[in-house]
């Protein structure tokens, strides 16, 4: 899935690229691609009226398993938006020993940075690499002292002179030809050392721990340690020196936050985990993260280490299976925020049979493609792909249904000896029909008890 600018994220289009990995739930698809959309045309308002047109956050409702995550997750890949996956229940109340609510943003600014960083540096690799190439030459052909306006340079073992221009081209022709590879240099490499600091594990200062350590690193002053190098090694850290001096640290952070907070993506898991509105025992703490939580969806300042970030037009889409709770049970305010609201559908037999063959990361295909590289070609027939998805509904029947991830339990167990023997195996050719299936998995499947532990 490659990404697409936003003028080419029409509906139908987002649609298309989303059904390409994942089977069936057309209404939940058919949601974020018109909330993708509605950012286009938010920048295509004027300055006025753009600030005044919110986000509509979605919530997913539907059982474990059925592709919420993966829509989400395939959405912002599609539009190279920054994009992160958060789970509800890891939060705490503010004043409680745990992950604030606004610690979700920081990751994101954190995430959009290393994504600009990253395509920032692409596009200077170049020019990085040229000056890389001209200071490894340095480093194997020292320049001639500047009293010597020509210079002669005297070549080893030869009965001739060449100027030092000639000799400098003629490293560079055997650089890029890869002859000096078993060459070793000796350069000047920096090394910064940073105190260690001690943190108490779990104590959720792992963040501030993080900010000190970068802060003290800058603070502290660059050393140079001498090593001796071979010559790709040594060109790679001249690149990265070079990629440094290059890189506008300030710009890249400055269209970084920017992103951020025009396209950026939070999908919040397990959100049906702090629905309640029940005031005592541990549902106070719960109400308490959906109070924090408000301001953020709200559209709120958050305060990181690349400075201010607003959450105005953050997209949040929030998912749950809300099996004991429902999305009313969340304080109203914050339902209020998440104005569309979308079922996920359980899967059934030709669902799975679909998501074993049809996307693109199909299952069967992994497996074919992972057995192709022991020289095992691995052959699924229609019967016993059949056979794997009535066996992961059953199984989900019998004990908890957890959609489409029992489908990867089944797969392992399914093929768990061929994938142990392959490296030594003499037989090249393995075909899963339902005699197989059924042979592999007979035992498991007749002790509904056993299957739960392992299936």
């Amino acid at each position: 899935m490659s990404p697409m600018g936003l003028g080419d994220l029409i509906p139908r289009r987002v649609v298309e690229e989303l059904d390409k990995y994942i089977v069936g739930q057309k209404d939940a698809k058919r949601m974020v691609a018109i909330a993708l959309r509605n950012r286009w045309r938010r920048q295509r308002l004027s300055a006025e009226l753009r600030d005044e047109v919110t986000p509509k956050n979605i919530i997913m409702i539907g059982p474990t398993g059925v592709g919420k995550t993966e829509i989400a997750r395939r959405l912002a890949k599609l539009c190279a938006a920054p994009f992160i996956k958060v789970e509800a229940s890891k939060y705490t109340e503010v004043g409680y020993v745990g992950r604030d609510v606004e610690s979700m943003i920081r990751d994101l600014v954190e995430l959009s940075v290393n994504i600009v960083r990253a395509e920032y540096t692409e596009s200077i690799r170049e020019k990085a690499e040229v000056a890389a190439e001209e200071r490894l030459l340095d480093i194997l052909l020292p320049p001639l002292p500047a009293k010597m306006p020509t210079g002669i340079y005297s070549t080893q073992g030869g009965g001739h002179s060449e100027s030092y221009e000639q000799s400098r081209e003629k490293l560079r022709a055997q650089l890029r030809d890869g002859k000096l590879s078993d060459h070793t240099v000796e350069m000047d490499v920096a090394a910064r050392v940073v105190p260690h600091i001690g943190v108490i594990s779990g104590s959720g200062m792992e963040e501030i721990e993080s900010n000190m350590r970068e802060m003290l690193s800058n603070l502290m002053p660059s050393q140079k340690k001498s090593r001796k190098v071979k010559v790709p090694e040594a060109l790679t850290i001249l690149t990265q020196e070079e990629t440094q001096k290059l890189l506008d640290m300030d710009e890249v952070v400055k269209d970084a936050i920017r992103r951020c907070e025009e396209s950026g993506i939070v999908f919040i898991d397990e959100i049906d985990k702090i629905a309640s509105r029940d005031a005592h025992g541990p549902d106070v703490s719960r109400q308490g993260v959906q109070r924090d939580l408000l301001p953020i969806v709200e559209g709120s300042t958050v305060n990181t280490k690349y400075g201010i970030v607003r959450t105005d037009h953050i997209l949040f889409i929030a998912a749950g299976a809300f099996h004991i709770a429902k999305p009313s049970d969340l304080i109203p305010e914050l339902q209020g925020r998440f104005p569309i609201r979308v079922e996920l559908n359980a899967l059934g037999k030709d669902d799975f049979v679909r998501i074993l063959t049809e996307p693109r990361n199909a299952l069967c295909r992994q497996y074919e493609a992972l057995l192709a590289t022991e020289d095992i070609k691995l052959t699924f027939t229609p019967d016993g792909v059949e056979e794997i998805a009535l066996m992961a509904v059953r199984t989900n029947e019998q004990s908890e249904n957890i959609g489409t991830r029992r489908l990867f339990t089944i797969m392992e167990r399914l093929l768990d000896n061929i994938s142990y023997e392959a490296p030594e195996s003499t037989v090249k050719q393995v075909t899963v029909d339902a005699p197989y299936v059924e042979a592999r998995m007979r035992d498991l499947m007749r002790d509904p008890d056993f299957s739960k532990y392992i299936l």
